[in-house]
């Protein structure tokens, strides 16, 4: 299988051992989650506001997919992690400005205990070019 790495300065880099995206077989895109994290600074955006993470979030996987050749409407699956599901309504509603409800991918969204730098919200995506 054909793999390529996706790295771009235009997203947070990895704080970790993985990379933003991998290209598989030259069509899909399989992005690492991505947190509020300002790619120019490193600084974490919208402290305490879940509203501002998840635009955060959803502008560096916005960035991490156009370094590999896609955009938002190649997205056919996403997954949320949110540190309180009592912000899945306010989630939703930045999502929404994303992607199209006809069209929106696939979803699995769960509440977990911690999310790195103590972020509200992570979220991966897997694209099909």
């Amino acid at each position: 299988m054909a793999r390529r790495i996706i790295q771009t300065d235009q997203a947070p880099a990895p704080v970790g051992p993985y990379n933003q995206a991998i290209v598989a077989s030259g069509e899909m895109v399989f992005a690492s989650g991505q947190v509020a994290l300002d790619p120019a600074t490193g600084a974490l955006v919208g402290e305490g506001d879940v509203a501002a993470q998840t635009k955060q979030c959803l502008d560096n996987l916005t960035a991490v997919l156009a370094a590999a050749g896609a955009t938002m409407a190649d997205v056919v699956k996403t997954s949320v992690f949110l540190k309180d599901m009592n912000d899945f309504a306010t989630v939703n509603g930045v999502y929404a400005k994303y992607f199209d409800e006809a069209t929106a991918p696939a979803r699995a969204c769960v509440e977990v205990a911690r999310l790195p730098k103590d972020v509200l919200v992570e979220i991966e995506c897997i694209a099909v070019t």
